[in-house]
């Protein structure tokens, strides 16, 4: 396949600003932030997020600029992995079913058609688990979801087939601006798409980065608009498929 270095759409690269968990940083830090530059996010919501209960009315807005995108219902991740000391016995991802999660996936799509109205939605695998009980439901999503992003650290490129329901991406914890820019830059040299994954934005979740350097990459994705282009998650994934680069 031959494609030319202006092939996302007609820019050098994509860039996906990714932000999970549904936390109160988002709404009062990252949406601004977004808007005062005319830039995209997507946001992977926890439904029973607090910050996502008791602010419907508020990513109700936010839906209107913004992709709002499926992080299940819990956040249930493996508990017997080593580092998951927080995972709590409830929410233990090793001794679900795969009918319990698709379940709560499921009720999760619901409570975002009711704020937005759409049907086409993404997601985003809690701590990148993609097995209950130790059964894969990475298949069961596919017929619910146009895409998903998992948490391996990876560019996508249009030259290589792509899984839209396993979407590589960038994990985002404690990098300066510069750093967050400079994987731009890399983007950008070798034509391909990086999805940004972030969860606290000026605090608020043991992953963070700084307000400043957040602020920082926001203002090179504007400054090189001509070059880089600033999708939702589902409109980059829809872009893969057109193309006929995702995985069969």
């Amino acid at each position: 396949m031959s494609l030319s270095a202006q092939d996302w759409n007609k820019k050098k690269c994509a860039v996906v600003l990714t932000y999970d968990d549904a936390l109160h940083v988002h709404l009062n830090n990252v949406v601004p932030a977004l808007d005062s530059l005319k830039l995209k996010g997507t946001f992977f919501l926890t439904a029973a997020a607090p910050a996502f209960a008791k602010r419907l009315p508020e990513w109700k807005k936010v839906a209107a600029k913004h992709e709002l995108a499926n992080h299940t219902l819990f956040h249930p991740c493996e508990g017997n992995r080593p580092g998951r000391e927080f995972v709590t016995e409830d929410y233990n991802l090793a001794t679900y079913s795969v009918r319990r999660i698709m379940d709560e996936i499921k009720m999760t799509n619901t409570a975002l058609e009711a704020l937005d109205g759409k049907k086409e939605r993404t997601f985003a695998y809690p701590c990148g688990d993609t097995k209950a009980g130790g059964v894969s439901y990475l298949e069961g999503l596919q017929n619910d979801f146009v895409a998903a992003r998992g948490v391996q650290t990876e560019m996508v490129s249009l030259q290589t087939p792509t899984n839209l329901h396993l979407i590589g991406c960038y994990g985002v914890n404690g990098q300066t601006g510069d750093e967050l820019i400079a994987l731009v830059k890399q983007a950008m040299e070798t034509n391909r798409m990086i999805v940004f994954l972030f969860h606290g934005v000026g605090g608020e979740h043991g992953l963070n980065v700084s307000l400043e350097a957040h602020r920082q990459l926001l203002q090179y994705l504007k400054q090189h608009e001509k070059d880089i282009w600033n999708p939702t998650f589902l409109e980059a994934a829809q872009y893969v498929k057109a193309k006929g680069t995702a995985k069969k």
